[in-house]
This record gives C-alpha cells, sequence and structure tokens, in this order.
C-alpha cells in the first residue's frame, strides 16, 4: 500500500529515506489522480523493499507542494539521498514510471 505523506513527516520520510523515494502529488477531486491512483498503488506492492512510494494529497498538504512548487497534478517527484532528481507531471503509462523508478534504485 501506497505510504501518505504529510507536511509534518515529509522531512523524515521522504528527505531521510535510506530508499529512494516516489511522492504522487494528488487531490481527491483530480481525473488524471484518479487513473494513476491504481497505478502508483500496484508499484508500491511491485517496489516495496527497493523504493518508498505514497502519495501527498495538496488541498490537505499545501505546503510541501508549494515547496516544490508542484503547479500541475498528477505530479510524481522522485527524491534519492533527500535530493529530487525528477519529475513526472500528468498521467502517464505505468512502463514510464517504472522505467523512471528502475533508474533511481
Amino acid at each position: 500500500m501506497a505510504f501518505k505523506f504529510t507536511d509534518a513527516n515529509f522531512q523524515k520520510e521522504a528527505l531521510e529515506s535510506d530508499l529512494p523515494v516516489l511522492v504522487d502529488f494528488y487531490a481527491d477531486w483530480c481525473g488524471p489522480c484518479k487513473m494513476m491512483a491504481p497505478v502508483v498503488e500496484e508499484l508500491a506492492g511491485e517496489y516495496e523493499g527497493k523504493f518508498k512510494i505514497g502519495k501527498l494529497n495538496v488541498d490537505e498538504e499545501p505546503n510541501t507542494a508549494e515547496k516544490y512548487r508542484v503547479m500541475s497534478i498528477p505530479t510524481m517527484l522522485v527524491i534519492k539521498d533527500g535530493q529530487p532528481v525528477d519529475t513526472i507531471v500528468g498521467a502517464v503509462p505505468k512502463k514510464k514510471l517504472q522505467d523512471k523508478l528502475d533508474e533511481n534504485i
């Protein structure tokens, strides 16, 4: 199951993670976000132990979204060693996300 990131836990759970991280910035009202939700859940299971994969609701947790200048959702942010290393904006095929994850393991 995908991890739930919040403004309060982002530093510890994303930036200080021993594993690379994929953060899905989303909102409940966003159609493309709803399309990506099952893909993110699948990847969270498939990459367990290799990647921390989770979601951050931009309406409930606006500070982190603002800090990373998330202007469109869904936005997927890949974080490695505490630094953003890749960004994917919009609904994309599962294969594209897998390729990004594999590049950063």
